[in-house]
Order: C-alpha cells, then sequence, then structure tokens
C-alpha cells in the first residue's frame, strides 16, 4: 500500500485537470441554479465516463505507449481525426481555464491588476515552470494542491451545512427549456474533464514510469481510481455549496470573469468568516492555475506527439512549438473575448461534450484490439459499461443537437 501511494501520480494530475472549470464554475452554479436537483446527473456522468478515462493509463502501462501511439495502429485517419478535433477545441479550452484563474487572481489581490495582465503573466509563469520544471515539477505540485483544495472544501461544507437554515430538497430535475438543456450538456460535457484527457493521462502515465520504473498497469488503475474519486467527491461538495449558500439568495453568477471570480470566493468566505478570505481564495487560485498548467502542458504534448506519428519527422513541430502556439491562441481568443467568460466555457464544454462518443469509441476500440495484451482487456462488467456510455454518449448528443 506505501508503494502504491508513493506511486500516486498521473491519477492526481487528472485530478488537477478535472477539478477546475467544471466544478469550482459548473458545479456551482449546478447548485445555484437547481440545488440538488442535478446530482443525477453529476454521478451519472462519472460512472458513464470511468471506463474511457481508465483506458488511458491502462493502456500505456500494459504496452508501454500512449493511446496516440495506439490509435495510429487502428487506421491513420483514426489519428487525423484526433488531430482535427483537438486543433479545434485546444484553444477554447486552455483559454476558459486561464479566464477563470486571471479572474480569481484579480479578485485576490483587489483588481489592481487587470484581467488581461493577468492572463499574460498566468501563461508566463506557467510557461516557465514547464520549461524548467517538466513532468516531475507537475507530479510533486499536483499532490500539495489537491490536499489543500480537499480540505478547504470539505471544511467549508461543513460550516455552510452547520449554518444552514434552509430545507434541502433532494428531488431530482430533468431540464425542459432551451436553457436549461444547454446548461445540462455543459454542466456534464466538463465533467469531471473532456474525454481526451484519457490520451493526456497515457502521456503523463509513461512519463511517470520513466521516473520510478515501478509504474506498472495495478498501480497506474489504482492511481487513477484515486483522482477519479475524488473528482466525485469535490464535484458534490461544490453542488453543496452553491446550493446551501446561493440557490436561497436569489443571486445568480455573473459571466464576467471578475464579478465571477468574486462571488465565488464571498461564497466561501461567507460561512468561514472573513479570517478565510486569503486562504480560500489562495485555494481557489491554486486549483484554476493547477488546471491551467496541467493543460498547457498537456495539448502541446499531445500535438507534438499526434504530429510526430503523422509526420514522422516533425522537429519544427515539437512541443516547444505547441506550447508557444498555445499561449500566442490563448491571448488572442481571450482578446476578443475577454467579457464573455460563460460563452467561453459553454462553447468548450458543449464542444467536449459532442465529440466524447468519438473519444469513447476508438478507445474503447483499441483496449480490445490484438494491440492490447490480452491479460488487460475489459472484464465483462467494462464491457457493459462501456457499451452503455458510448450509447448514452452518443444518445444524449443527439438530444442536444435535436435542441438547437
Amino acid at each position: 500500500m506505501i508503494n502504491k501511494l508513493k506511486n500516486l501520480g498521473p491519477g492526481l494530475l487528472f485530478a488537477g485537470a478535472a477539478i477546475g472549470v467544471s466544478h469550482l464554475v459548473q458545479s456551482t452554479r449546478a447548485g445555484a441554479d437547481f440545488g440538488l436537483g442535478l446530482l443525477w446527473a453529476l454521478l451519472l456522468i462519472h460512472l458513464v465516463k470511468y471506463p474511457f478515462f481508465q483506458f488511458g493509463p491502462r493502456y500505456a502501462t500494459a504496452t508501454g505507449e500512449s493511446l496516440l501511439d495506439g490509435y495510429k495502429k487502428l487506421g491513420k485517419g483514426v489519428l487525423v481525426a484526433y488531430f482535427i478535433v483537438s486543433l479545434a477545441t485546444m484553444f477554447t479550452i486552455q483559454t476558459a481555464v486561464t479566464i477563470v484563474t486571471a479572474g480569481i487572481a484579480s479578485s485576490l489581490f483587489g483588481g489592481v491588476i487587470g484581467i488581461k495582465i493577468w492572463t499574460i503573466i498566468i501563461l508566463a509563469i506557467c510557461l516557465s515552470l514547464l520549461i524548467i520544471g517538466k513532468y516531475k515539477l507537475l507530479d510533486n505540485l499536483m499532490k500539495i494542491i489537491i490536499i489543500t483544495l480537499t480540505i478547504s472544501t470539505i471544511v467549508a461544507v461543513i460550516m455552510a451545512v452547520v449554518n444552514n437554515h434552509n430545507p434541502l430538497s433532494f428531488k431530482q430535475i430533468l431540464p425542459e427549456n432551451s436553457i436549461e438543456i444547454a446548461f445540462l450538456i455543459a454542466f456534464m460535457g466538463w465533467m469531471p474533464a473532456p474525454l481526451d484527457v484519457a490520451v493526456w493521462q497515457s502521456l503523463w502515465s509513461i512519463e511517470k514510469n520513466k521516473d520510478t520504473n515501478h509504474y506498472h498497469t495495478k498501480s497506474a488503475i489504482f492511481d487513477f481510481n484515486i483522482g477519479y474519486a475524488g473528482t466525485i467527491i469535490l464535484g458534490v461538495c461544490f453542488v453543496l455549496l452553491g446550493t446551501l449558500v446561493m440557490f436561497y439568495s436569489g443571486e445568480t453568477f455573473s459571466d464576467s470573469a471578475s464579478v465571477f471570480s468574486s462571488q465565488l470566493i464571498n461564497m466561501y468566505t461567507v460561512n468561514l468568516g472573513n479570517w478565510a478570505y486569503i486562504i480560500i481564495g489562495i485555494a481557489a487560485f491554486t486549483t484554476m492555475f493547477s488546471t491551467t498548467l496541467t493543460t498547457l502542458d498537456a495539448s502541446p504534448r499531445a500535438m507534438a506527439k499526434t504530429t510526430q506519428l503523422l509526420f514522422k519527422k516533425s522537429l519544427k513541430l515539437n512541443y516547444s512549438f505547441w506550447i508557444a502556439l498555445l499561449s500566442i491562441g490563448t491571448i488572442a481568443i481571450f482578446l476578443f473575448l475577454a467579457s464573455e467568460m460563460g460563452l467561453l466555457i459553454k462553447i468548450a464544454t458543449i464542444l467536449s461534450f459532442i465529440t466524447a462518443p468519438f473519444y469513447a469509441i476508438i478507445s474503447y476500440q483499441l483496449i480490445c484490439s490484438k494491440h492490447t495484451p490480452k491479460a488487460w482487456h475489459p472484464s465483462k462488467k467494462m464491457h457493459f459499461l462501456s457499451w452503455f456510455g458510448i450509447a448514452f454518449l452518443i444518445g444524449f448528443s443527439i438530444w442536444y443537437l435535436s435542441t438547437l
């Protein structure tokens, strides 16, 4: 057990990437607008996506190669499709997480520095950390971040429950009008994360094994399960906080990054007291900073690997090229949509949801193929859960598209 705990890494990186906008923004907004009525959606989408996320570290540690290598074995067209989908979503996703991080930083420091400047500062810091510290820094930093976030969030929930004087309803709600359905899609689209994060985790798993040589399939699945359980628990916590603090207040979350960030931090301090403003503010900022950092590392890492596999000689399209392009693209998009944080998040999450069936199908096909050792093929339960998940993701995407 001690060795398993020492081997924790990519699973916590997954949690760090996942526990960001989907939790701080979407889960609290779900609680504020629907109370506990969307808990069913949170739990269901975790169940539906579980096998496809788990296939990432399972395949990587069983074969010694990333999911991207496996996608190429399924056919070059699969890898080309991944490249196109990733290119279409990576800038919007990075912008969405960065703008929330910048908004929290601006709120935390009293608005002395504007969000635009904070965006540039945050991206510059992330670039420096990734160039200097690389994977090992991500691995070590995430353990501190997850512990800090977990403790502060659970304490906030306990205090909110103690101070609550309103009845809690566990009646579950199925959104009906187009606005509510759009939010439900956005909520589930990034909960706990987009499915392409499985590709990222397969790359992180390979890096982890380079560092330790002891990160094998069983320990990788254990690591992933720890991180995944954390995303579920904290997701429920944020829905509870949104319900307890915002649902009965009549206040709604703003689409402005700075205003929303102030509301978010105040949500904690109302329950913990003014003394906790800085502590909770730092915890919220650290959470979003970790998401910004992990996505800024993972997307370029995945795109560099993809171009290497597609074009073989791709020295110019390496990690440095993609991370620079992503940083420049993020700033460019942000400058045009600075006041539309809500719109950015909706675009990114909806894109993630409607592309989820693609990732689910190809990952399931790969893990069941001859390219994966038979010892690590899915069990009967995982086969059933995968079929259910694919059918659900396709059906839900069709339902959403039909409402547009």
